[in-house]
């Protein structure tokens, strides 16, 4: 089914038709040969309903359209220019002011493809006019645009959020456990702050080190000259809008005031609000965004459906015994079936997005290794990195593909593929550090929620 599902995606099918035709095609085959139980699609109704009723996934338009408010507002662009000014008269400065904002446009929008699409468009023409490496510039604008897969309130981690909750009581089930415990979204979002912010300092301290081995790769720009005091109150003006933001999304979140599809809802008023404020909210932006919000949400849902069916013949065909039994005798144990999964995960981010790895494959391998005793909490952080590793990697990155779309025409493939390289080692590297230090992801979940 794997086999099928991946031939007719490269044949150019959209995902949700391929997962869910193949399915099909798969269940009628079965059935016409009895070895398929149809009462397996007879569940599909109820799953979708399911779905469709799910409070959690509520948050997933009303986050997409925060992304979409924001991007309306040309908050970015004005942070880029006053975090420029400040890091003004220092190597590598741009660079750091570029890993800066867009840590807090993922912080903001939580959607990969916007992240590096509006990066690309605002700050990478401006870095190579400044005579940045384009290696270096598109490296930087690559990996910092998938910290949205990271960092809270980040979409990949509401979905994961949601499988991670069904596959750690389905786990406790299968050990017997029939009054289980819960995993929810807020504590991804509480696992995944440390993480996320220790690679934003990991990717600020490689454009430093660049920038100071080899100075004509990141110059510095201009010089310190000028009122200080004035370039403070710019990025002050430019900077206080997004944090705002990002305090009354987060900061309800973590303090238990609000749930993340409740702060969801205050994220999307108050990108609105700002909108409104700086004087870009029109009729005709109002209709660009709630079309723009529709179109994904609807992809989402129906990638969704597609996904539910998959794993419901999959099911049927005896799939989960399958990967149990597969697990259970891997050398290595769970050590094993982890290296197993993560490496999969990653070769399966080349061709599919975070949204059917996450419905599709997670469902199947995760109840597995909860059950063999692994962390909730560290496992989603774990998968989340590793999608972000692998949209980075060469040749076939998402993020790769969205800068290529947006990046002049004198920038080569190869100069952004030889740009990330880096940023992949960085990644692999706080892959590793997560794996031996598992704390970093699940300490303050324990801190704040015991």
């Amino acid at each position: 089914m794997f086999a099928v599902v991946c031939l007719v995606l490269m044949a150019g099918y959209p995902v949700a038709f391929s997962l869910a035709g193949t399915s099909l095609a798969f269940a009628l085959g079965g059935m016409a040969f009895g070895v398929f139980d149809a009462g397996f699609l007879g569940a599909t109704p109820n799953r979708l309903y399911g779905l469709m009723t799910n409070q959690t996934l509520i948050a997933v338009p009303l986050f997409i359209f925060m992304g979409c408010m924001l991007q309306q507002s040309k908050i970015a662009e004005n942070l880029l220019e006053s975090m420029a000014e400040l890091f003004k008269g220092l190597r590598g400065g741009l660079g750091v002011s570029v890993a800066l904002v867009g840590m807090l446009l993922a912080a903001s929008t939580g959607i990969v493809g916007a992240t590096v699409v509006t990066m690309g468009l605002i700050s990478l023409p401006t870095m190579l006019k400044r005579g940045y490496s384009p290696s270096l510039a598109t490296g930087t604008i690559c990996a910092t645009g998938t910290l949205g897969q990271i960092i809270p309130p980040s979409i990949a981690l509401v979905l994961l959020g949601d499988v991670m909750s069904s596959a750690y009581q389905q786990a406790q089930r299968m050990q017997g456990i029939f009054s289980p415990d819960t995993v929810s979204v807020g504590d991804l979002f509480v696992g995944a702050l440390v993480p996320g912010l220790l690679l934003v300092l990991l990717y600020i301290l490689y454009v430093i080190a660049v920038a100071f081995i080899k100075p004509s790769a990141a110059p510095a720009h201009g010089s310190l000259e000028g009122d200080e005091n004035h370039r403070k109150v710019n990025l002050l003006h430019d900077l206080t809008p997004p944090l705002i933001l990002i305090i009354a999304v987060l900061g309800s979140i973590l303090s238990g005031i609000a749930t993340p599809t409740e702060a969801a809802g205050v994220g999307a008023l108050g990108a609105t609000i700002l909108a409104g404020l700086r004087r870009q909210l029109g009729v005709q932006v109002l209709r660009d965004v709630c079309q723009q919000t529709t179109r994904v949400t609807c992809m989402v849902f129906l990638i969704l459906v597609g996904a539910a069916i998959f794993s419901l013949v999959f099911r049927g065909y005896g799939g989960d015994d399958l990967i149990h039994g597969l697990f259970e005798d891997m050398p290595g144990g769970v050590v094993g079936a982890m290296i197993v999964v993560m490496v999969v995960i990653f070769l399966l981010g080349f061709i599919l997005d975070f949204i059917e790895i996450t419905f599709v494959v997670v469902p199947i391998v995760a109840p597995v290794l909860l059950k063999m005793g692994l962390d909730p909490v560290w496992l989603g952080i774990m998968i989340a990195l590793n999608l972000q590793t692998s949209f980075l990697t060469p040749p076939f990155g998402f993020s790769l593909f969205y800068l290529r779309g947006v990046a002049p025409p004198e920038i080569r493939t190869a100069q952004i593929y030889r740009g990330v390289i880096p940023f992949i080692i960085i990644q692999l590297f706080m892959l590793v550090l997560l794996a031996l230090w598992p704390e970093l992801a699940t300490g303050l979940p324990d801190y704040l929620y015991g």
